[in-house]
């Protein structure tokens, strides 16, 4: 059995960017899951004031046991997408996988 992978990624969006933004994550989410059906995204806001965290997090569904989950390809297709945020976020996006425990 493979372990699954899951992707976190954090980044910092102003407060007068945040309409924008979640348009443009949502956009980004919703393209990502025509090309995987199986992708679960979520949209995580820590509201900090004039600055938030935002955290995307990906998944894969756990219908197949042996599943890598977000593999580098998936990972990669985020990556490329998220351009599309470069001008509305504050700084960089951060990515971190972690395998799920079992």
């Amino acid at each position: 059995m493979t372990a699954r992978r899951e992707l976190f990624v954090w980044y910092r969006v102003r407060r007068e960017r945040a309409d924008e933004a979640h348009c443009a994550v949502a956009a980004l989410q919703r393209s990502l899951a025509d090309r995987w059906p199986d992708l679960l995204a979520r949209l995580l806001v820590r509201d900090e004031g004039e600055i938030a965290t935002w955290m995307e997090t990906y998944a894969r569904a756990a219908a197949e046991t042996d599943s890598p989950g977000i593999d580098r390809e998936i990972e990669t297709a985020i990556a490329v997408a998220a351009q599309t945020l470069v001008a509305l976020i504050e700084g960089r996006r951060h990515s971190e996988a972690f395998e799920v425990a079992t």
